[in-house]
């Protein structure tokens, strides 16, 4: 049995963006009943040398939009990074998921062969199957950010727990 690259990429991004945003109501939630500022949890790391909150959200939603475009042989759109708030947060998530469902199955035909170009910050460019840049890149990739997300708010308080991450399934 084969699974196809729409079922294995949208589905999955739906889901994670969707539980995701429910996170991100309850870091807000719980930032109003704790009395903390919302740029606490908002600016917050793991690690010095790492993302804050928001920015994982934006790179999360980004490789959600992007890979889908991609396999779909279709233009990404450009957003700024400019969310500095819950509320540009959740309209960014809800942008995305706006975008990816209007994906169907059908434009994914044969992305398991198309050739994606990347050029991840440096000026040399990296060419990979869809079915490579989608199972070895881009998943990992919207993966360790939602998860480091995760692990932000969990690290800071917000009651949170596997549940919560994996969302509806």
């Amino acid at each position: 049995m084969t699974i196809s690259m729409y079922n294995a990429s949208v589905p999955l991004f739906n889901q994670m963006l969707t539980s995701l945003s429910n996170i991100l109501k309850k870091a807000e939630a719980h930032a109003t009943e704790k009395k903390i500022d919302p740029q606490a949890l908002l600016q917050a790391r793991l690690f010095p040398d790492m993302f804050p909150l928001n920015h994982q959200v934006q790179i999360a939603a980004d490789f959600a939009k992007g890979v889908t475009a991609r396999l779909a042989g279709t233009e990404v759109p450009s957003y700024e990074d400019k969310e500095q708030s819950f509320a540009e947060l959740q309209a960014r998530i809800a942008k995305t998921l706006a975008f990816i469902g209007t994906f169907k199955a059908e434009q994914f035909k044969d992305s398991e062969q198309r050739e994606i170009i990347l050029r991840p910050g440096t000026p040399k460019e990296q060419k990979l199957q869809g079915q490579v840049y989608l199972l070895h890149y881009g998943m990992p990739q919207f993966f360790f950010h939602v998860t480091t997300a995760y692990a932000i708010l969990r690290h800071n308080g917000v009651e949170i727990g596997k549940r919560d991450y994996m969302g509806n399934y």
